[in-house]
Formats: structure tokens, C-alpha cells, sequence
């Protein structure tokens, strides 16, 4: 049976990621009138040399300056050790594109033309990570 997915729908989506090292990926990037619910997401460190980061962020629309494509950090592990996993399950939304003005009712409404992202980033090479991240995607188009 397939999946709806239509306007009016919510479901509940899985991304894996194997051996994230030495640059950011995407999680999610947004599309126009959805709303992304991050339930979790889980780093298992496969390697993790000393001084080096790994980060969560977003790319989008700072309401408090009124700015476009602006890296927004939410969660930052510096020298977490090999073979340890390091879960976020707080949750949190995210609009799947700017606002066209920086009013309330424009965010909701996502009028702009720039999709908004969840990525994840790692400063070295040897610094690699197994990424899982289980999220809800309501589509209100």
C-alpha cells in the first residue's frame, strides 16, 4: 500500500547516515509548506580524535535580525569518545521555507522562495559518525 503523502498529511520519516566525516550533510531539507517535528537524533561516534567538534544546525531565517539562510546551532559535542552515542531527543519544529517579512503570520504562512534545512557538520576527517534521525513531516500545502 502506498504511502499518502498529499496535502492534509502527517508521516513519520527515518534518515540514516553512515560514516559522516569531515563536512556537513543534510538531514532535511525543507519543502514549502511543511512543518518538520525532529522527534530524535542519535551519533554513534565511530571515530572521534581529541579538540574536534561534531554540530546540529539549521540553515534558516533569523527572526531576531531579520536574515536569510543563517546558521542556526542547536546542539555542539566536542571530544566525545569512540564507540560512545549521543542521543538529542529533545523536540523541536522547523517551517520548511522562510518567511517572506519577519511577522508571525508570515513565517507561518512561509511565502518566501528559500527552503530551510536540518544539517550536520564535523570538523576532521577522522571524526566520523553513524547519524539516525526520525522526524514528522506535515504537509499543509
Amino acid at each position: 500500500m502506498a504511502l499518502a503523502t498529499g496535502a492534509g498529511t502527517e508521516t513519520l520519516h527515518t534518515i540514516l547516515l553512515e560514516d559522516v566525516a569531515n563536512s556537513a550533510k543534510t538531514l532535511i531539507t525543507g519543502e514549502q509548506h511543511h512543518i518538520y517535528t525532529i522527534l530524535s537524533v542519535s551519533f554513534y561516534f565511530v571515530g572521534a580524535p581529541s579538540g574536534e567538534d561534531f554540530t546540529l544546525y539549521l540553515t534558516g531565517y533569523d527572526s531576531a535580525a531579520g536574515a536569510s539562510g543563517q546558521t542556526i546551532n542547536l546542539m555542539y559535542v566536542r571530544d566525545p569518545a569512540v564507540r560512545t552515542t549521543f542521543m538529542w531527543n529533545d523536540k523541536f519544529s522547523f517551517n520548511g521555507y522562510e518567511p517572506n517579512a519577519n511577522t508571525q503570520a508570515a513565517r507561518a504562512a512561509q511565502a518566501g522562495s528559500v527552503a530551510q534545512s536540518l544539517n550536520v557538520a564535523s570538523t576532521n576527517a577522522s571524526f566520523i559518525a553513524d547519524i539516525t534521525c526520525t522526524y514528522i513531516d506535515q504537509n499543509n500545502a
